[in-house]
């Protein structure tokens, strides 16, 4: 698919951007599981944090065209980096922006995207996973605010998030129907970090659990109706998976480019082992691989773009980009040799990194039930 002038002046920039900022962190990023600072704020400078918030809200009003293009570029280098940026985007203000009232917007959407705060999601909860509606987090009305507890996990940017998108029951039942969401900010008496995961890839980005113990949120901070929490859970997911295909195209693109300058360079036999049939017909599938995967992301953003359906192509994309990435790392591995099983070459990084791709925002178990619901129902 090729891209009209202004993506492609967007694309161009965001791999200057990976290039000069990002690829000379990425080893420091994983070692010490910290994306620094520095970096974080000049995401917000280049609006890479909000990319597609309308400007009047403090945005760089693009589109999720752009967003996508973006996360790519970003976890071609991080992918701890582009997932600190994807969470942030489409898991806490995609629904601000889609949900919320126009004074929860002009508050929080311009802190947001320049970085003054980093936002994150909480759905998950230890014993509610893919099946969402059994949370047990819940929020009592106490007249003039809502107190909220409970316990909240795998909370992607959770140890340096200012604003949280939280699901809480606000009626006690056995299902979804009850969920309500909240926008909660960190810095309230009562939310504690309770660990951070220690992870086998995307080391820098911050995974928690997080304890809310009577948190008092102001009745303005209500998101969306009351009691309508799940529809808003899963029209912000249909949109988060798209981004988490770009990080797993990121990731895959990364290891490709990394694995094909290495056969270039490697000397066996007296000549480069690019030479050997055996190694490009790897190659070649592991391009297509790549290729069909940007297609769909790109299918899905345009989509999203257009406000037409878009749930089925996002599933698609999340499941293909995610487990492409898989397979892309490992052969990435298999080209470096025993160099890319160590520490010292970057694809060992990809593949660990890849992994987390095919589970959270949905397993790619869950994004084939979408895709087989999708198709039962005739859309």
């Amino acid at each position: 698919m090729l891209l009209d002038q202004n993506y492609k002046e967007l694309k161009d920039l965001a791999k200057k951007f990976s290039d000069s900022e990002v690829a000379p962190l990425a080893m420091k990023i994983d070692h010490e599981a910290s994306i620094p600072t520095e970096l974080v704020k000049k995401l917000g400078e280049t609006g890479f944090l909000g990319t597609f918030i309308p400007e009047e809200y403090g945005g760089a009003g693009m589109d999720y065209m752009d967003y996508s293009i973006v996360v790519e570029e970003l976890s071609r280098n991080c992918a701890s980096t582009g997932v600190l940026v994807s969470a942030h985007s489409s898991l806490c203000m995609w629904p601000i922006l889609n949900f919320g009232t126009e004074e929860q917007k002009k508050k929080f959407l311009p802190r947001l995207a320049s970085g003054e705060m980093i936002g994150c999601f909480c759905l998950s909860e230890p014993n509610a996973g893919s099946d969402a509606g059994s949370l047990t987090t819940f929020a009592e009305d106490k007249g003039d605010h809502w107190e909220l507890n409970g316990v909240k996990n795998w909370i992607t940017n959770g140890k340096e998030a200012g604003i949280a998108i939280v699901f809480a029951k606000t009626r006690k039942t056995d299902d979804y129907k009850g969920i309500s969401v909240f926008i909660v900010e960190t810095d309230s008496p009562g939310w504690n970090i309770i660990k951070i995961e220690d992870k086998l890839g995307i080391k820098g980005s911050s995974t928690a659990q997080i304890a809310l113990d009577n948190v008092k949120i102001p009745k303005e901070n209500l998101l969306g109706p009351i009691e309508k929490g799940f529809r808003v859970a899963m029209a912000t997911l249909d949109g988060g998976r798209i981004g988490i295909a770009a990080q797993a195209l990121g990731i895959a693109q990364g290891a490709f480019d990394y694995a094909k300058n290495y056969s270039n360079e490697r000397i066996q036999f007296g000549k480069p082992i690019s030479s050997l049939q055996g190694l490009q017909f790897m190659m070649a599938d592991m391009s297509t691989k790549i290729a069909a995967s940007r297609l769909l992301i790109y299918d899905a953003s345009q989509r999203k773009n257009m406000k037409i359906p878009f749930s089925k192509q996002s599933a698609h994309a999340k499941l293909f980009a995610s487990e492409a990435a898989m397979w892309v790392t490992t052969k990435a591995i298999q080209i470096c040799g025993g160099n890319g099983y160590t520490k010292e070459y970057p694809v060992e990084r990809y593949f660990r990194d890849a992994k987390i791709t095919e589970i959270y925002e949905g397993t790619s178990e869950i994004q084939r039930v979408v895709i087989a619901a999708n198709e039962l129902k005739g859309k």
